[in-house]
C-alpha cells in the first residue's frame, strides 16, 4: 500500500513538472510579418509588445550615454594593449586621466601614464587606429567648448568624410548603433541592418525579463539562427547582441555584442562589453567598457588589440 502511494505521488510530480514546463514555453509574436520570441514571463506581464519592441529598435539612450560624457567631468583608468599574432604585447598605454568641465568647456589632465613599444610615432601621434578611436571617445585634446548631449534629430553620417576620418566615423556608427545599416562599407553595409525584413530570415529575436545587478530588466537578444549552414559565412556580421534595458525608463543599462566578417579586402572579429551607471535624474553614462578586436583593412597593417576603460568620479559642470 505504501509503495503504491509513493508511485502515485511520483507520477503526480511528473505530471506537474511536465505541465510547468509547458506553461513556461516561449511564445512567438508576429509584428509586421517579422517574428519575435517572447519568454513566458514577458507574456505573463501582458505588455504592449509592439510598442516595447519599437522602442528597442529606435533606442538612442546608448548613444546619449556617451554624449553625456561631453558635459561632465570624470576620471578614467585607461588600459590599451596592441598585440602581435602570437598574443605578445608589442605596444601599450596605461594611464589615469581627468576630464575637467568648466563654464561649458572641457579639458583633460594626464595624471599618470606608462607607454611601451611603438604606441606613439616620432611626432607623438598614435601609431595605431584602435587607440586613435579610443582617444576620440574618452580623451580631450586642448580646450573644447559649446558641446551638448542632445541626440534627438541627429544622425551620424560619413557624408563629406574621406580617408581615416571616414573610417573612424564608420567605426563609431558601428559602435553606437550596432544593428543599423552603415553606408560606405563594401560588401556588408546592408548586412548590418538587423531590423529589416531580410535580417529576420537569418536571426532569432528574443525578449525576456531578468535580473541585472540587482535590478529587473528587459533583455533583448539577437542571435544568428542555428541552421544557416554555409549561408552564415556570407550573411552574418553580428554574432550576438544582448542589451539590458531599465524597465521603467527603457535606458540601456548594459550591452554585449560581437561582430565578425571576412570580405577579402578586409576582415574583422571584434567584441564589446559596455556597462552603464545612473548618476541620478536618469543621467546615464558608461562606467566600464571592454573591447577585444582583430581587424585588417587593405593598405593598413593588421591590428590586434584589447582595451578597458573604467570611468568614475563624475562631476557636473
Amino acid at each position: 500500500m505504501r509503495r503504491s502511494l509513493v508511485v502515485s505521488f511520483l507520477m503526480l510530480l511528473g505530471i506537474l513538472s511536465t505541465s510547468l514546463r509547458l506553461l513556461a514555453q516561449d511564445s512567438t509574436l508576429i509584428i509586421d510579418e517579422k517574428r519575435f520570441t517572447l519568454s513566458e514571463v514577458v507574456v505573463r506581464n501582458n505588455l504592449d509588445y509592439k510598442m516595447l519592441l519599437e522602442q528597442i529598435k529606435e533606442d538612442t539612450t546608448f548613444y546619449k550615454a556617451f554624449k553625456n560624457l561631453r558635459i561632465l567631468g570624470f576620471s578614467s583608468y585607461n588600459d590599451i594593449q596592441m598585440k602581435d599574432k602570437k598574443g605578445t604585447v608589442v605596444a601599450s598605454l596605461s594611464s589615469k586621466t581627468r576630464q575637467n568641465r568648466i563654464n561649458g568647456c572641457r579639458t583633460m589632465d594626464v595624471l599618470e601614464e606608462k607607454v611601451t613599444g611603438d604606441f606613439y610615432d616620432r611626432k607623438g601621434e598614435y601609431n595605431y587606429t584602435t587607440p586613435e578611436l579610443y582617444a576620440s571617445l574618452f580623451f580631450t585634446k586642448g580646450t573644447i567648448c559649446g558641446e551638448t548631449n542632445i541626440v534627438a534629430g541627429k544622425k551620424r553620417s560619413v557624408a563629406g568624410k574621406k580617408g581615416i576620418e571616414k573610417h573612424k566615423e564608420q567605426l563609431k556608427m558601428l559602435f553606437f548603433n550596432p544593428g543599423k545599416k552603415i553606408g560606405g562599407i563594401p560588401f556588408i553595409g546592408d548586412k548590418l541592418d538587423l531590423y529589416d525584413e531580410t535580417a529576420h530570415k537569418y536571426y532569432d529575436y528574443r525578449l525576456d525579463i531578468e535580473e541585472y545587478k540587482g535590478e529587473l530588466c528587459y533583455v533583448f537578444s539577437i542571435m544568428p539562427k542555428a541552421d544557416l549552414g554555409f549561408i552564415k559565412n556570407d550573411r552574418i556580421v553580428v554574432d550576438q547582441m544582448v542589451t539590458w534595458f531599465n524597465m521603467k525608463t527603457m535606458s540601456v543599462l548594459a550591452r554585449n555584442y560581437a561582430l565578425s566578417y571576412k570580405a577579402g579586402v578586409y576582415d574583422f572579429d571584434v567584441s564589446m562589453e559596455v556597462e552603464m551607471t545612473n548618476l541620478g535624474n536618469n543621467l546615464i553614462v558608461p562606467k566600464t567598457l571592454r573591447y577585444k578586436g582583430n581587424w585588417d583593412v587593405i593598405f593598413k597593417k593588421r591590428e590586434r588589440a584589447i582595451f578597458t576603460a573604467t570611468l568614475f568620479d563624475f562631476k557636473r559642470d
